[in-house]
Order: C-alpha cells, then sequence, then structure tokens
C-alpha cells in the first residue's frame, strides 16, 4: 500500500505541497468554529475542536515531511516542473521544484508546525476559524515559492496576504484593528504596482513565465529595454515592501508587535517571500545573461539593504517593548540578507541564503519567547520597565541568552556561521568595507540592544509583587523550544546546508539548463561554474568556457 502512495507522491510532488493547505482549510471549514457549535453543549465544541487541531497539526506535519522530500530530490540537481491541465509553458501555468523553491517550502514547514502547536495551547480559541485561515496562509506561502509564473506569483501573493489580513486581526483588539488597517492599506497599494510591473513586462514581452521572460529580456534592443527596466525597478518596489526594505519598512515593526505571538512568529517567513521575490526577478530574469538589462537593481539594493540593517537595529535600540525590538530586529536582518544578494555573486547568495535560514527561525522563536515571558510578567507585559519577576526565570533567561546570542552572530551559533560566510564571500569585492563595517556594527549593536532588554526582564524586577502563572503551558514552552534546537542543528549541519545553498546559488545563474527544463528547449548563455569578479560591467564575467551540462529535470504531469 506504501508503495502506490510514495508513486503518486513522486508524480504529483509540487501541486501537493499546494492542495494539500487548501484542501484542509476548505475541511476545517466544514468542520464548523467552536463558537458556533458551543450552542450545542461545551462537550461537543471541545470534541470539535481537538478534532480541528489535529486535522491542521497533521496536515502541517504531513507538509513538512513532503517538503522535506522536495529537498532532499532537489538537492540532486533534478528540476522538477508540474503542467497543470497539461498545458505547456510558457502558456500553461507551471510549477517548479529547483533547490531553492524546495528550500523556502521547507522552510516554511518548519516554522509552521511548531507555531501550530502553539497556538493550539489556546490562541486558537481566541478568534474564529484560526486553522483554516493558518491553512490558506500555508497554502499562499508554497504556491509562491514553488510558482514559475509571475502572474501566478501575483495570485499566491493575494493568497497569503488575504489570510494574513484576518489572522493580524486574531485575538481582536484596537491596536491590532489599527495596524490592520495600515497594512491592509499599504499592501492593496502594492498589489496596484505589481500589476503594473507585470503589464509592461507582458506588453514588452508577450510572456510572464519566468524561463521565457528571462531569454526574451536577454535579446531586447531599443525601446523595450528601458520598459522592462523601469518594470523590474517598480517589482524591486513591491518586492522590497514585502521584505521590508528601505525606505517601505515603516509598516512592519508595528504590525508584527501588534500581532499575537504565534501569527507574528508565522509572519517571519513572510518578508522572506518578498526576498525570495527579489532573487527570481533580479537574478534569473534581470540578473546575470540578460543582455542589456543585466543587473538593473545593482545601484540600488545594496545601499537600500545596508541601510536597512542599521535602521534595523538602530530602531531596536530605542525599541520600549519586546515586540517592536525583535520586529525591528526582522528588518535589519532582511537588511543584511539582501546585502549578499545584492553583491550579485553566488558566494554571497549562497552566504545569504544560509543566513535566512538561521533568522527566519530564530526570530519566529524570538517572537513565541516574549510572549511567554510578558505572561509571567502582569500588567507589564512586553514593556520594557521594571516588573514581577517571572516564575521560570532560569528556562526563560537561557532562551532569552541563546536567542540573543544568535540573533546577534556569536560563535559558535549559526548567526555566526551566516554572518562569517557573508564576510568571507564579500572579500576582494568593491563594497568589502561597507559590509564588513555594517555586518560588525549591526551585530555588536543587537547585542546591546538585548542585553538591555535582558537586564530589565530578568534583574530589575518588582519584589513586592508575585510573579504570574500565565504562559507556563509545556505546549507553548516545548514549540519555543523546538525552534531553538533548530538553530542548534543548523550549527551542527553547516557544512551539508552551506554545500546545498552553494548548489542552489549556482542553479540559479544557469539560466540555460533553467529554460530547457521548463520550455523543452535550450537558451541563452550557460554560465560557468565558477565565477570571476572583475567589476568592469558587473560582478560576472563570462570567460570562454565549455557550458556545464545540463540538469536533471523530470516532468511530471
Amino acid at each position: 500500500m506504501l508503495q502506490p502512495i510514495l508513486s503518486f507522491w513522486s508524480q504529483h510532488a509540487p501541486v501537493l505541497s499546494v492542495l494539500l493547505p487548501a484542501f484542509t482549510a476548505a475541511w476545517l471549514l466544514l468542520l464548523g468554529d467552536h463558537e458556533g457549535m458551543s450552542a450545542q453543549g461545551g462537550g461537543h465544541a471541545t470534541a470539535r475542536l481537538r478534532w480541528r487541531r489535529r486535522l491542521a497539526l497533521t496536515s502541517t506535519a504531513l507538509s513538512l515531511l513532503m517538503a522535506a522530500g522536495l529537498v532532499w530530490r532537489a538537492a540532486g540537481g533534478e528540476l522538477l516542473v508540474y503542467e497543470l491541465g497539461e498545458w505547456p509553458a510558457p502558456f500553461g501555468i507551471v510549477l517548479v521544484v529547483d533547490r531553492l523553491a524546495a528550500l523556502m517550502v521547507l522552510l516554511t514547514t518548519l516554522i509552521a508546525l511548531p507555531v501550530l502547536g502553539y497556538a493550539c495551547a489556546g490562541w486558537d480559541t481566541r478568534g474564529r476559524h484560526f486553522h483554516a485561515i493558518f491553512q490558506f496562509q500555508l497554502m499562499g506561502l508554497c504556491g509562491a515559492f514553488l510558482t514559475g509564473d509571475l502572474f501566478n506569483l501575483f495570485v499566491f501573493f493575494e493568497v497569503l496576504l488575504i489570510a494574513s489580513y484576518v489572522l493580524l486581526l486574531h485575538g481582536q483588539g484596537r491596536e491590532r484593528l489599527r495596524m490592520g488597517v495600515h497594512y491592509v492599506v499599504l499592501n492593496l497599494a502594492a498589489s496596484g504596482l505589481f500589476l503594473i510591473g507585470l503589464a509592461m513586462i507582458y506588453a514588452t514581452t508577450g510572456s510572464l513565465n519566468m524561463a521565457d521572460v528571462a531569454q526574451k529580456v536577454a535579446s531586447l534592443q531599443g525601446e523595450g529595454l528601458p520598459l522592462v527596466q523601469a518594470a523590474a525597478l517598480i517589482l524591486l518596489v513591491v518586492f522590497g515592501l514585502k521584505a521590508a526594505l528601505v525606505p517601505v519598512y515603516f509598516w512592519l515593526p508595528g504590525t508584527y508587535a501588534a500581532a499575537s505571538a504565534p501569527v507574528a512568529a508565522l509572519f517571519a517567513i513572510m518578508t522572506k517571500v518578498g526576498v525570495y521575490s527579489i532573487i527570481r526577478m533580479h537574478w534569473v530574469i534581470v540578473g546575470v545573461d540578460a543582455g542589456d538589462a543585466s543587473f538593473t537593481a545593482q545601484p540600488w539594493l545594496l545601499p537600500l539593504a545596508l541601510l536597512t540593517s542599521v535602521l534595523g537595529v538602530l530602531g531596536a535600540l530605542a525599541a520600549h517593548t519586546m515586540g517592536r525590538l525583535v520586529a525591528y530586529l526582522t528588518v535589519s536582518s532582511v537588511g543584511t540578507i539582501l546585502a549578499g544578494v545584492g553583491l550579485f555573486t553566488p558566494e554571497t547568495l549562497s552566504a545569504s541564503l544560509y543566513y535566512t535560514l538561521h533568522s527566519t527561525v530564530v526570530i519566529a522563536g524570538l517572537f513565541l519567547f516574549i510572549e511567554l515571558v510578558a505572561t509571567q510578567r502582569g500588567a507589564a507585559g512586553d514593556r520594557l520597565q521594571p516588573a514581577a519577576a517571572v516564575r521560570e526565570p532560569v528556562l526563560l533567561g537561557v532562551m532569552m541568552l541563546f536567542g540573543a546570542a544568535s540573533a546577534a552572530g556569536l560563535p559558535p551559533l549559526p548567526g555566526f556561521l551566516g554572518k562569517l560566510m557573508l564576510l568571507g564571500s564579500s572579500s576582494g569585492l568593491p563594497a568589502q568595507a561597507w559590509v564588513w563595517s555594517v555586518v560588525l556594527l549591526v551585530g555588536f549593536l543587537t547585542i546591546i540592544g538585548l542585553a538591555r532588554a535582558g537586564v530589565v526582564v530578568f534583574w530589575h524586577v518588582q519584589p513586592e509583587e508575585n510573579a504570574h502563572d500565565a504562559g507556563r503551558s509545556p505546549r507553548m514552552l516545548g514549540a519555543a523550544v523546538s525552534l531553538m534546537v533548530v538553530t542548534v542543528l543548523m550549527a551542527v549541519w553547516a557544512s551539508p546546508i552551506k554545500r546545498y545553498t552553494d548548489a542552489a546559488a549556482q542553479q540559479l545563474v544557469d539560466k540555460a539548463s533553467y529554460a530547457e527544463a521548463i520550455l523543452g528547449r535550450r537558451g541563452g548563455v550557460h554560465v560557468p561554474t565558477t565565477l570571476p569578479y572583475d567589476g568592469s560591467r558587473g560582478p560576472f564575467v563570462r570567460p570562454a568556457a565549455a557550458a556545464p551540462p545540463p540538469a536533471k529535470v523530470q516532468e511530471t504531469e
């Protein structure tokens, strides 16, 4: 019986990662909501809630297993192309699993499972249809990472954003409503710009399939060239807003600080959708080997990324609540990631991908951690002011110390390894001095900001106040600790993870194999495995070298 299941998954793996959360969400909606069931009796309502939790957790765990399977298959260089309705690209919709897409889907489900377990300790009862909306959010995230079409990237963006609007308001509250309005308005404006950018690309190339657009952009001349470059910069603004890149980052600190803890932890992956989209657009389409459109964003991306990192950590230093502190650290981490992307070499991109894994996991863990602390401090909550001593100072203090050390990049944790990889890969590049200065300064200021928060929370206590027992649920503690354990495993397995991210970066610049897998024909110029830098025209130089062998391709329908 197991063999037919594995065969079915092997054939339909890409689309199942999208359909499983979608069907789970629909099933959860059919089960009804616990508030609606309460009139039939408390026991019946509790049973329904228990079944919804089991269904949601089982589906998310299965999604995690499937994502691990995608990474295992992608690790060998296999490109999985799934043609929906058996319509071939560029006219049909395709889902594409390469190393980067598989890695991001795995990261999404790796965050989602402990976060959902945390929410099942009680947060899911503070609003209606939490589990269904959570699954729709996963559907949008996985779809955005797997699609090979720019318009469907827009569609999945809207799916995940609509779900995030509801999740942001989960638990209600005046501050959540106020920040929710800002969040919705800004993202609606970004969606309008997204469509404008797509219209400009379609008007110029006649296609929105990423592989097809990349080929056509490489041969553009005359009037079409500036139109595509303008569209790429418009999409940089759109994706920059999603990723919280300066100057459109201002929405994130207040929004994430206002959200409930499990929602804020899940939102840690939301900024990475923007980062992922920037990589797809400005590496695959207008990056290396894009003709006169190559490296359109190069003059802008690196300076904005470094500025984002600095302003983020300054915001963390000025924060008066732990929620805003961690939210500003999210902004700062995005700047560090995009600095590696903006250097436009495979080595720096690989370092950024490793740092992306670390920063997403540790930020999600910190959002869960601060609520555990805040609920034990009484009326002070997460405000950085003297309050009651927490009930579990040793456990929470160790978690605080571990999270702070990892976020700041202290050895031997993965934050240190990621920053070390970025510093090493930027050596010899023209921007080395700026990158080193900003990364080291931000790490130092992060230590100061988190040390200040730790001193206030654990040392400046009011002895006359009694500690509160809230937030001592083993399930909640287990979820937060599990994310910290993942960061330890990332340090232990740093070498194989780094080999994977190296291969993922090289695969992104091999546009010819990508085009062959999706379009069924070779196109463009092969990029050699080793890409030296000379700074004359851009980060890449194409020496006369033999083309690399094509990637293994498996088409599924």
